[in-house]
């Protein structure tokens, strides 16, 4: 662990290369094992047809939402950082505020409990996806922020990072039928 909490720009960075992979990965699977397919090309789902190009560049696009959450973190670096379990804190702020507390209606949050007609274990199901992803968001960036020197990690989430902005944007860039 170190001794010295991180500035921000690295925080930053590191924030939006975690937030980016743990998204893509997740993602991925949920896409695959939760049908979401299936799910988002149901008539009237209120969701964009999977294979929308604002689905396909979703990954690069976290970039902001790692700046957004870094922005956050950074504030309560003392807290997060550093210490035995500062990222059960970390998971517990973004599955608390961020998924629990929202002041929005979506499933799966409080409101959406009480607002939505979806049934409650349906709302529920998005679970397995976005708290899986607040852990593992929070395990691995704290890890990578408590032990700056490891350089294998540096070069391993750098190029799956590259991987998840590469991807999606060759797939928009390829020619459609």
């Amino acid at each position: 662990m170190q001794d010295q909490q991180p500035r921000f720009l690295s925080l930053a960075a590191k924030t939006i290369v975690c937030h980016t992979v743990t998204y893509t990965f997740m993602g991925m699977l949920a896409a695959h094992f939760l049908h979401y397919e299936q799910i988002f090309n149901a008539p009237n789902s209120g969701y964009r047809h999977f294979g929308d190009p604002l689905l396909i560049v979703g990954p690069p696009l976290q970039i902001f939402r790692g700046i957004l959450f870094a922005s956050i973190f950074y504030l309560f670096r003392p807290s997060l950082f550093g210490i035995r379990n500062g990222w059960l804190r970390m998971a517990w702020m973004l599955i608390g505020i961020g998924i629990l507390g929202t002041f929005a209606a979506p499933a799966g949050s409080l409101e959406g409990f009480i607002y939505t007609t979806t049934p409650i274990l349906q709302q529920m199901r998005g679970y397995l996806e976005v708290v899986s992803q607040a852990l593992l968001l929070s395990a691995l960036l704290c890890y990578w922020i408590n032990h700056p020197g490891r350089k294998s990690l540096n070069w391993t989430l750098g190029a799956l990072f590259f991987l998840c902005v590469l991807f999606p944007t060759l797939g928009l860039l390829a020619p459609r039928n």
